[in-house]
């Protein structure tokens, strides 16, 4: 940059810089600025020329004005003029000006453009850096189209200095950010990869950048730079501080460019050739080797320039994941810093171990610091580091030191932060059910980890428990006892109760034998938490005592007196209300044999995967993957309610069982979203509010009572007296109803929506509502196929005068995964 004349300083540009400083008030200020712009404004009005200059004097006001928050409606023309100086300084004004306050689609542009293509035209390598500087800090849409194809060609041209080399890779990379659209990939990529050699370290240095961004979206094109960024950063790396001595900082040897080349590195996999290999292996030996070695300067910026390097290499040594020997070296000099006294080192060590804990080679490596990673849990000042201490627990979490590790993570839940209550919950149900070597500790934790953190354990945590514990026989014993002597607590948290009342409700009889768990007393002990739970919780309650009277006969008439209570026959929440007069029915009207059938035990859930891991993924984020996924799987190791189920595959067209208007009791777990005509596309028509997302399975509330619903007297067939025909389907059979329509109208006994008839073609559903003497009902017809049905005309077979309340039908092509609706309305 050439030097500036003593000549060049405005003198009166200070002046009013120190005018303004001046000011009392902010009344002054603006009275002062005013005053300026006035006297600008009429300078540029005048019939005097300007001379270049008072130009800049005045344009360098303007600017200045600006950046105190004031808006400047004039003096773009100005700096436009300023760029066809040949003077430097009158020049950078210019662009300063327009870089800062010239808006994209001003309609200056096409005068900016024309003096920056001017500027990049002359080879004055001054001016040039000027205009790249300007195109990078606008990076406009139209500049870029502007100068896209230009900007390559200064970059890879032979005779371009090399501070234009930097400026324009830079200003390039500015555009592909901003556009990627416009940088053609064209022959000049394979000379930009060349960059990587040049003997200039800035022009490397902003080279390394560029290739590294370019390269994420087309990796091909630039897979020749792995061997050059090994060669480059191997002579860096063996270099001594004083070889380069103007890119030496405190001693260490260019340290901005090495971290960027071990950057661009991790963009690719490990390199093919063996003998790139092995010089980046003794590279990255190097690196490890050096950090042992004492350091050769007090000085901060000297530590913090080393650990850079350090944990970058670190970093492209896990993304290799495998070299056996350096994970295990890279895990030790990690290990060291573990109990540094700098706290940002002790959270990248923490880091950084967490994802060296899911590779095979150096998992057990560490293991070995499994002692430091509790005692930080406990005694860190800083929430962010015991939280990595957290995750690298969990990390390093297997069969052999789950107990540990869970017991210390509980200990530490008591007075964790309330921020990072919840995930340190769901990592330990996690590990609990992944590590469980018995049931009962798996038992023992999840009632503890409630105990300690109720209010953070999620449905998912505790319906988990309630499913493992429904399919193990020879832990519900063990589960009812234990939860019976938890529920004797005087605090007693609502998610303990809702435990305890499903498994007392349906294993309380494995306890029934010692007189301090006699029936009596556990129904004594569930009641006495009712008046305290909320509406959710006192319905499982309910639940609950309709299956003691099942279990214990001798309690019928002690729940039935709560049962008849006017509190619970006349509730105000109609849920509530409708068990109660309901329950109370059943155990009245229903024999003994009846009443064994309808609340027999629950079945085994089917085997499923936790959908608890799935939650913390979406607590950690989408980066959070891999150290969740938990690639390194312990062989030994699975799931307490058995393996994963397979997820259905998505397919094109609906298939004959597909549940089109989304009101099947138990859906099957939803695949991902598929293409239009899949099964699950028509729109819940049923919802009064937005679709719900399909879960692993029934809550324990829903198959609480699942059981519960009486066979319906007739099949629906008889509700579907000649039905029109909905298209003609050609040659083919129709084919008969599925199996389980016939049991489709069993579901309303107790609801006034569900599916009514259903068959390979077609699936026809109802909807209706009913106030006092009203009634309104609608019919939904889903066409099942991929084709679509010409003509539907929806015929209903109707008694006396009920056509006269038909209030709307339609005949139209039914399209293939849509639903056709009909209104009725009839009048008693």
């Amino acid at each position: 940059m050439p030097a500036v004349s003593k000549g060049d300083g405005m003198r009166g540009l200070a002046v009013f810089i120190s005018d303004i400083r001046n000011c009392k008030s902010k009344e002054a200020e603006i009275k002062r600025i005013n005053k300026e712009l006035a006297n600008i404004r009429s300078k540029f009005k005048g019939d005097k020329a300007l001379d270049g200059y008072s130009k800049k004097k005045y344009v360098c006001k303007l600017l200045f004005i600006f950046l105190l928050g004031h808006d400047i409606d004039f003096g773009h023309m100005e700096a436009v003029n300023l760029l066809s100086s040949n003077k430097y300084t009158e020049k950078q004004i210019g662009y300063l000006f327009i870089s800062v306050l010239v808006n994209s689609n001003s309609e200056l542009i096409r005068l900016i453009n024309n003096a920056i293509k001017n500027d990049l035209a002359s080879r004055n390598p001054t001016f040039m850096c000027l205009a790249l500087h300007c195109i990078a800090n606008v990076g406009s849409r139209e500049m870029g189209e502007a100068f896209a194809a230009d900007i390559p060609r200064i970059l890879v041209a032979g005779d371009s200095m090399d501070s234009v080399k930097q400026s324009a890779a830079l200003c390039l990379l500015r555009l592909y950010k901003a556009s990627p659209d416009l940088v053609p990939m064209g022959e000049w990529t394979a000379r930009v990869v060349h960059l990587l050699n040049d003997q200039h370290m800035g022009v490397v240095t902003a080279a390394v950048s560029l290739i590294t961004c370019l390269c994420k979206k087309n990796p091909d094109d630039f897979k020749t730079c792995i061997s050059l960024a090994v060669s480059r950063l191997s002579r860096i790396v063996s270099s001594a501080s004083t070889d380069l001595q103007d890119y030496t900082y405190y001693f260490v040897p260019a340290p901005w460019l090495s971290v960027k080349l071990l950057r661009l590195l991790q963009c690719y996999p490990p390199p093919e050739d063996a003998a790139v290999k092995g010089r980046l292996v003794e590279c990255l030996e190097t690196v490890l080797n050096k950090a042992q070695e004492p350091p050769k300067s007090k000085k901060v910026q000297h530590s913090n320039a080393k650990n850079a390097i350090l944990f970058e290499t670190i970093s492209l040594i896990i993304h290799y994941d495998s070299e056996p020997n350096l994970l295990v070296r890279a895990c030790n000099q990690l290990g060291q810093f573990l109990q540094h006294r700098e706290t940002n080192l002790r959270y990248l060590a923490l880091e950084s171990m967490c994802t060296l804990a899911s590779s095979e080679f150096s998992h057990e490596a560490v293991k070995t610091h499994i002692d430091t990673v509790i005692n930080a849990l406990k005694t860190e000042r800083d929430v962010s580091v015991r939280q990595r201490a957290a995750d690298l627990l969990y990390a390093m979490c297997d069969r052999s030191n789950a107990k540990q590790i869970v017991s210390e993570m509980l200990r530490y839940l008591e007075t964790a932060d309330y921020a990072i209550r919840e995930e340190i919950v769901l990592k330990v149900a996690i590990l609990a059910e992944k590590y469980a070597v018995d049931y009962s500790w798996y038992v023992d934790t999840i009632l503890n980890l409630i105990r300690i953190a109720g209010d953070y354990v999620s449905e998912e945590v505790w319906y988990r428990v309630l499913q493992i514990v429904t399919n193990r026989d020879d832990v519900q014993g063990y589960a009812a006892k234990t939860v019976f002597e938890a529920l004797q607590a005087p605090a007693c948290h609502e998610n303990m109760v809702k435990v305890g009342g499903y498994i007392l409700g349906e294993f309380g009889n494995l306890i029934a034998g010692d007189p301090r768990s006699s029936p009596p007393v556990q129904f004594s002990l569930l009641h006495s938490k009712f008046h305290l739970c909320s509406v959710a919780t006192r319905a499982l309650l309910l639940s609950t005592y309709i299956k003691f009277i099942n279990l214990f006969p001798e309690t019928k008439a002690t729940i039935q007196g709560v049962l008849r209570a006017g509190s619970q026959l006349r509730n105000a929440d109609v849920e509530l209300q409708q068990r109660a007069v309901e329950y109370l029915t059943l155990s009245s009207v229903a024999s003994t044999d009846v009443l064994a059938t309808v609340l027999e035990e629950m079945p085994p859930f089917p085997e499923r995967e936790s959908s608890i891991l799935a939650k913390l993924k979406r607590k950690k984020g989408p980066g959070a993957g891999s150290a969740l996924d938990d690639g390194r799987r312990d062989p030994s190791s699975h799931d307490i309610n058995g393996g994963v189920e397979p997820t259905p595959s998505t397919v094109s067209t609906p298939s004959p069982s597909a549940d089109l208007l989304g009101l099947r009791a138990a859906p099957p777990p939803a695949a991902p979203p598929a293409p239009l005509g899949a099964g699950n596309l028509l729109v819940d028509v049923f919802s009064d509010g937005p679709a719900a997302q399909p879960s692993l399975g029934p809550t324990p509330e829903e198959a609480f009572l699942s059981e519960l619903e009486p066979p319906a007297p007739e099949s629906p067939m008889a509700l579907l007296a000649d039905p029109a025909p909905a298209a003609d389907p050609g040659p083919e059979d129709i084919g008969p109803p599925i199996p389980e329509a016939d049991e489709l109208l069993n579901k309303f006994v107790c609801r006034n929506n569900g599916v009514l008839f259903e068959n390979q073609l077609l699936q026809i559903g109802v909807k209706s509502e009913f106030r006092q003497n009203l009634g309104r009902m609608y019919l939904f017809y889903g066409n099942k196929t991929s084709v679509q049905f010409q003509n539907f005309s929806p015929t209903v077979v109707h008694p006396g005068d009920l056509q006269t309340h038909i209030l709307s039908t339609w005949s139209s092509p039914l399209a293939p995964a849509r639903p056709l609706q009909m209104r009725l309305r009839e009048i008693k």
